[in-house]
C-alpha cells in the first residue's frame, strides 16, 4: 500500500517539492529501475538523480514503468538531475542536460543542479559517459584535471535551460555560504536549491540558516550520515549516528526507528531530504515521518551530536582517489 504523501516545500520560483525524496546514488545496474518503480509505488514523488551516478537510463525505466502502470503521472513527480564537473563551459551545459533527459526518457527535469563547484577538463560523450573524475584513465598517471570556468558562465547557461523549458528550476550542490552569496549577487534566476551533506554529525547550522535567509531550499544528501561511505572505505560502520545511545533512546520514546528519528530531525529543520534504500521496508520507513513530532528536548539532543564530520569531502577524496588536491570547504 501507499504511505501518506510527503508534504511539500515551496521553492523561490513558486514550484513545490516533496520534502522527502528518493536518492539514487550508488544504486547499481539491475537494481535501480525496480527500486525507483517501487519507491513511486510506496508513495515517493521526488526522485534525485545525476549524470555521475551512471544509472539515469535505468532510473528512466523505473519512472516509465510506474507511469505506464498508472501509479502516477509525470507531472506528479519531481525529478532532479545534476550537471557534471566536466560540462561547466557554457557550450556543454545544454548538451549535458539533453543527454540526461534522453537517458531519463523525459522532456524536462524539475530541477537541474551544478553538482560541484569544481570544473574539470571536458570529456566528449563518445569518449566516456559518465566521464567521472579522472580525465584519462589510460594515462600513465591518471588524475583529475582541473579546467577553471567561472560559475557565472555556467550559471548563465543554466538559466537558458529554464528559458528553453528543459529545466523548471535550477540550483547548486556542495556550495558554501560565500559561493552562494556571490552567485545570488548576479543571478537573474536565483538558485532554487542547494543540495549538501547534512546529518546530525554535520548539522551545517550556519549554511542551513543562511540558505533560509537567501530563500534557497536546502536538500540534505546522506541524511542518515555515514552509511553510503563505509563501502568506499571513508568511514567505519561503528561511526554511524544510528548507533548513538541518545538516538536509540529517542526512537524508543516515540516507537520509531533510529533512521526515522534522524530523518524527522531534518524534516523539522525545514529542508528536503533524499535518503536512499533499495529495501522496500526501509523505503516505506524513510517516508513515514509525518505521524510523530520530536519535542524541543529531542531536537536539542540531536543538534548536540554535531561534530562537523563530513564524509563527502573533495578536499580528502580527490587527492586520495584522483591524485589532485582540491578542497572546496576550506
Amino acid at each position: 500500500k501507499m504511505t501518506s504523501p510527503s508534504p511539500k516545500l515551496t521553492l523561490n520560483n513558486g514550484l513545490e517539492v516533496p520534502q522527502i525524496g528518493y536518492g539514487t546514488w550508488k544504486a547499481g545496474p539491475g537494481v535501480v529501475a525496480k527500486a525507483v518503480e517501487t519507491a513511486l509505488r510506496v508513495g515517493y514523488r521526488h526522485i534525485d538523480c545525476a549524470c555521475d551516478y551512471g544509472n539515469e537510463k535505468e532510473v528512466g525505466k523505473g519512472i516509465k514503468a510506474a507511469i505506464d502502470d498508472g501509479v502516477c503521472k509525470r507531472e506528479d513527480i519531481f525529478v532532479t538531475s545534476k550537471l557534471w564537473n566536466t560540462f561547466h563551459h557554457k557550450e556543454h551545459v545544454r548538451p549535458a542536460c539533453e543527454k540526461t533527459l534522453s537517458d531519463l526518457g523525459l522532456d524536462y527535469v524539475d530541477l537541474y543542479l551544478i553538482h560541484f563547484p569544481i570544473s574539470l577538463k571536458f570529456v566528449p560523450f563518445e569518449t566516456r559517459y559518465p566521464p567521472e573524475w579522472i580525465h584519462d584513465p589510460t594515462a600513465e598517471k591518471p588524475k583529475m584535471e582541473v579546467d577553471p570556468v567561472p560559475i557565472a558562465e555556467t550559471w548563465a547557461a543554466m538559466e537558458e535551460l529554464v528559458a528553453d523549458g528543459l529545466a523548471k528550476s535550477i540550483g547548486v550542490s556542495n556550495f558554501n555560504c560565500q559561493l552562494l552569496a556571490d552567485l545570488c549577487s548576479y543571478a537573474k534566476i536565483k538558485p532554487a536549491v542547494n543540495q549538501v551533506e547534512v546529518h546530525p554529525h554535520l548539522s551545517q547550522e550556519f549554511l542551513v540558516r543562511f540558505c533560509n535567509d537567501l530563500g534557497v531550499v536546502v536538500t540534505a544528501y546522506s541524511p542518515l550520515g555515514s552509511g553510503s561511505y563505509v563501502s568506499l572505505g571513508m568511514t567505519k560502520e561503528q561511526e554511524s549516528v544510528l548507533l548513538d545511545e541518545s538516538v536509540k533512546a529517542i526512537a524508543t520514546k516515540h516507537g520509531k526507528t533510529e533512521a526515522q528519528v534522524v530523518l524527522r530531525w531534518g524534516v523539522q529543520r525545514n529542508y528536503t531530504l533524499i535518503p536512499k534504500s533499495i529495501s522496500e521496508k526501509r523505503m516505506k520507513e524513510n517516508i513515514e515521518l509525518f505521524d510523530f513530532q520530536l519535542d524541543g528536548d529531542d531536537m536539542e539532543t540531536l543538534d548536540g551530536l554535531n561534530k562537523n564530520r563530513r564524509y563527502n569531502d573533495p578536499g580528502v577524496f580527490c587527492e586520495l582517489a584522483f591524485s589532485q588536491f582540491y578542497p572546496i570547504h576550506g
